[in-house]
């Protein structure tokens, strides 16, 4: 779904900052082999996670849904030369060609992987983060929410993606639509959550910065 004129929204791809090499060649090829390549974060966005981590400077990231690893690599260009980056994603198939990239980039000692349930795995990492992107099923984004709030440094960021659902958050809600339901009672938590503040933008799918205080 555009939000902007399809040629205006080429126009400001062509005037952001180019996509790496690298991540160009981890996008043919996930278009190429993956099933549902429209999960990745692509250029644009992915040069918007890349600006934001560099901002934030982050010591320890927090990934939920890595996919095949193209905004892991984003945000891992702006962390600290001492810190991690914990990926988390459900899919087994996806652990090779995630870490083929992840090794082939400057960040490979950095980048952790972790298989399973990102509700039982958060909790085990005893890790404080100052950036998050939360981008996995979007029936857990309350719940993700509420695992990692706690785990955050003050002044960290939390991203959050897919938040306009493909302007459904705006259609009459289907009843056994989960996913979008979930989206709603997640925007207004987050817009009601006295230990954060946030901003939506209209990137995208939808992309919320959350900041805590």
């Amino acid at each position: 779904m555009h939000f902007i004129p399809e040629n205006l929204d080429d126009y400001v791809v062509q005037h952001s900052e180019n996509e790496p090499e690298l991540l160009q060649q981890l996008s043919r090829e996930t278009y190429q082999k993956i099933l549902q390549p429209r999960m990745l974060s692509g250029h644009y966005q992915g040069r918007i996670l890349s600006m934001i981590s560099k901002l934030v400077n982050p010591k320890n990231i927090l990934e939920i849904g890595t996919y095949t690893g193209y905004s892991a690599l984003c945000l891992a260009e702006g962390m600290q030369q001492d810190g991690e980056l914990h990926t988390i994603d459900i899919n087994e198939e996806l652990i090779d060609f995630q870490r083929k990239y992840f090794d082939k980039s400057n960040y490979g000692n950095q980048i952790f992987q972790h298989l399973g349930n990102a509700l039982e795995i958060i909790p085990k990492l005893d890790k404080c983060f100052d950036l998050v992107f939360i981008d996995a099923d979007k029936e857990n984004y309350p719940n993700y929410f509420n695992c990692i709030i706690d785990t955050m440094n003050s002044g960290g960021i939390i991203l959050s993606d897919n938040v306009l659902w493909s302007g459904k958050v705006l259609e009459p809600l289907k009843p056994h639509d989960l996913s979008t339901k979930a989206l709603l009672e997640y925007n207004i938590l987050l817009k009601e959550d006295p230990r954060i503040e946030t901003v939506m933008l209209p990137i995208r799918d939808g992309l919320t910065i959350s900041r805590k205080f």
